[in-house]
């Protein structure tokens, strides 16, 4: 470890964590000096009842507050646009994102773009948003995205097929109320892809070029947890153990990556959901093995620790041999999870889109925080093992 470097870290100013913990919002808000915020949801988190749970608290309250709830999956700029509208036709001091990563992003979205001018494609990485909107309360229901303790959003762009990431000081929430009781409801799919996509941001972390001995500390522990719950979770949905595991380990590999980033499994990742709306962390699942192998030499020591902290090697064994258990573990455990190639769920990528996914995931600046940068053309023998 490099003692001379420098760590600099994000977070929300308050953090709670817990089964029932998102009873305590109004709590929350009147802490905040808060009153009248705006809902942001999808209709399947009304359907379910976790949105009634959010506002019979502030009704109990007597809180009164609205609602934009037509948040789609992978949200665009448009759905930006939706709720930015519904935030200005009301008296709103806060912003509360409900549900997985898609409101969560698109709450912190609707935030500071109330205060910046623009398209929000005018803000996205290397630039920094550090002008603030109103107040944002996250309060996550999928466990995975890691999104209510991070710096990062994500949204997708409808004038082209582009995802892009948005960061900075404007996209950390103010509060994360983070309940595993609302993560009993998500089926298997989306339980397994929640926890390879939190497993893929703490792998990242650890091995990045910009971790560090805070974001480390994260990413062990989330990593731990993860080769520890995710079997059990997708096969015994109501497992409290399993569940409470598995979003404990999406904070902290989400505060891991949130302020070391991540690489190229994300960079590679977007362009899939962009082009083929695969949801994220599913194709973070396809692509992890494939760019894990790719990788392991340039940091074998980093991939080394992470195969023996999730129990895939043994102290004794080698780097070389823990790297190859670690390459061997990811793959049974897309066996085991059932991850599908693209070309299964029968998406065609000819030489051209590959080409352009390239250029997409070496644009985003995730591939150059890998232990081993690759060039556009290894980018497209990648996708191409992958597919």
């Amino acid at each position: 470890m490099n003692l001379d470097s420098i760590g600099r870290v994000q977070s929300p100013r308050v953090i709670r964590i817990g089964g029932g913990v998102a009873e305590e919002v109004a709590e929350v808000l009147t802490q905040l000096g808060l009153s009248r915020p705006l809902i942001v949801t999808d209709t399947n988190l009304i359907a379910l009842g976790h949105v009634g749970t959010i506002t019979d608290v502030l009704d109990s309250a007597g809180i009164v507050w609205g609602m934009f709830d037509q948040v789609v999956e992978d949200p665009t700029d448009s759905c930006v646009d939706a709720g930015l509208a519904a935030l200005r036709s009301g008296d709103f001091d806060c912003i509360i994102g409900l549900g997985g990563g898609s409101p969560m992003d698109t709450a912190k979205a609707i935030s500071f773009m109330s205060v910046n001018a623009g398209h929000v494609r005018d803000y996205k990485a290397p630039r920094q948003i550090d002008r603030c909107g109103p107040p944002v309360i996250l309060i996550p229901t999928t466990g995975g995205t890691g999104s209510e303790l991070t710096r990062w959003c994500v949204i997708t762009d409808t004038a082209q097929p582009e995802k892009y990431n948005l960061s900075g000081l404007a996209c950390v929430a103010t509060a994360a109320l983070i309940d595993w009781r609302f993560t009993v409801t998500k089926p298997l799919r989306i339980t397994a892809d929640t926890a390879v996509d939190s497993l893929t941001h703490a792998i990242e972390a650890y091995v990045g070029r910009k971790a560090f001995a805070y974001t480390d500390a994260f990413a062990l522990a989330a990593m731990a947890a993860i080769s520890k719950h995710v079997r059990t979770a997708c096969n015994e949905p109501d497992n409290a153990e399993a569940r409470a595991g598995l979003m404990l380990a999406a904070s902290q590999a989400g505060m891991a990556f949130s302020n070391a980033s991540v690489a190229l499994v994300h960079g590679m990742s977007r362009p899939i959901g962009a082009h083929f709306h695969v949801a994220h962390g599913l194709s973070n699942a396809m692509l992890l093995p494939a760019v894990t192998e790719f990788s392991v030499g340039s940091a074998p020591a980093r991939y080394a620790t992470c195969a023996r902290v999730m129990g895939w090697a043994e102290e004794s064994e080698t780097d070389t041999i823990a790297c190859a258990k670690l390459v061997e573990g990811l793959k049974v455990l897309n066996a085991d999870l059932m991850v599908p190639r693209p070309s299964e769920l029968g998406h065609r990528a000819d030489g051209d889109m590959l080409a352009l996914m390239a250029t997409q995931a070496l644009a985003s600046g995730s591939p150059q925080n890998n232990p081993r940068v690759p060039s556009a053309d290894e980018i497209v023998e990648l996708y191409q093992k992958v597919w």
